[in-house]
């Protein structure tokens, strides 16, 4: 059995980058359909603005994300990979029910398993841009000349693939060896990751 270790994984930057991000689309998620009307909250003006705001910083965190996975070289860990990703699949549509163990232990070199990796560059190359795309294109589209309604319909669109990406992502949180093991991980930053496999080319 390989020997695990508790170490260390989750830098500060990465984990003060995790949770501001996730503030501030809750906050964009709220104020967004305040201003669409789902429900009745503050004035719409200053839903607004504080939209517009938490839009402005979390691009701006996105900015400074992008420049810290390149020059950290962070950003080998959503590499796409084949390898073991039928297992992983396997393992969460039914496997996890069964009390099987997970196919994908994290290590140094692997913090992501090949289901995540996929997920989280889905985010970052799709979902990411499409909500800042489209969110300058809604502000600026009388200089654009886009029509308003198809910019207005994709930026809601590119917004609920982000709502449903939180959901997922928030359960998926549960589904360590405890329900808080992920969430304890991502506050502190250890983890127990397998040391023994974690090798260049594995």
């Amino acid at each position: 059995m390989a020997d695990k270790q508790y170490i260390k994984i989750f830098a500060g930057f990465e984990r003060f980058w995790h949770w501001t991000q996730a503030l501030l689309v809750i906050v964009l998620m709220i104020t967004g359909a305040r201003l669409h009307g789902l429900f009745d909250g503050p004035p719409w003006a200053m839903a607004f603005q504080v939209h517009l705001i938490a839009a402005g910083l979390i691009i701006l965190l996105w900015i400074f994300a992008i420049f810290w996975h390149f020059t950290t070289g962070a950003w080998q860990h959503y590499i796409p990979t084949l390898r073991n990703l039928i297992p992983v699949i396997r393992y969460y549509a039914y496997g996890i029910f069964l009390g099987e163990a997970h196919p994908a232990k994290p290590t140094l070199r692997r913090k992501h398993n090949p289901l995540q990796r996929l997920s989280y560059l889905f985010l970052k190359l799709v979902i990411n841009p499409a909500i800042w795309i489209t969110g300058v294109l809604y502000l600026t589209v009388s200089l654009t000349g886009f029509d308003l309604g198809t910019v207005a319909w994709l930026h809601v669109v590119a917004a609920y693939a982000m709502a449903l990406f939180v959901v997922i992502h928030v359960y998926m949180a549960t589904t360590g060896e405890t329900v808080t093991s992920y969430l304890k991980a991502m506050i502190t930053g250890y983890e127990w990751v397998v040391v023994d496999e974690d090798k260049p080319g594995k």
